[in-house]
């Protein structure tokens, strides 16, 4: 697999998680301008934040929990070489999962939904560590 067939769903993913920092910036800087948000009301990283921009924060916070997992099986097959289609196809399938996700999150934010898109991503990195962990041991 080439190098950049394997790092694009990174880049895709990385791409995601800075949308969503602008996004949380853009709701934050209205919160504070339009006056829903007071400078004291978040000095010490007090929730006080209106619920939209709460809502964009949470969606961006929930990027640095499972997809951590994620960058870690890529930093670690890229370099033993250990990345093939398979790895390739899962990680898609996993950003996919997150866009879903995130997209509910900022929208609707059915829990439900949510949920549902939130336990795909996670079933789907479950088996890439699995697959990337048999190809190790058993060395396929």
């Amino acid at each position: 697999m080439s190098l950049q067939m394997v790092l694009l769903p990174v880049f895709v993913q990385v791409g995601l998680t800075f949308f969503l920092l602008l996004g949380m910036a853009t709701a934050r800087t209205r919160a504070l301008s339009g006056g829903e948000t007071k400078f004291s009301d978040i000095a010490l990283g007090q929730p006080k934040w209106p619920a939209r921009a709460t809502q964009i924060g949470n969606c961006f916070r929930n990027q640095f929990e499972v997809p951590v997992l994620f960058y870690v099986i890529v930093a670690l097959a890229l370099p033993i070489r250990h990345v093939d289609f398979v790895l390739v196809l899962l990680s898609w399938v996993f950003v996919a999962t997150r866009f879903a996700h995130a997209g509910i999150f900022v929208t609707s934010n059915d829990v439900r939904s949510r949920s549902l898109a939130w336990f795909a991503g996670v079933l789907v990195l479950f088996a890439m560590w699995i697959y990337f962990a048999l190809k190790i041991l058993l060395l396929i």
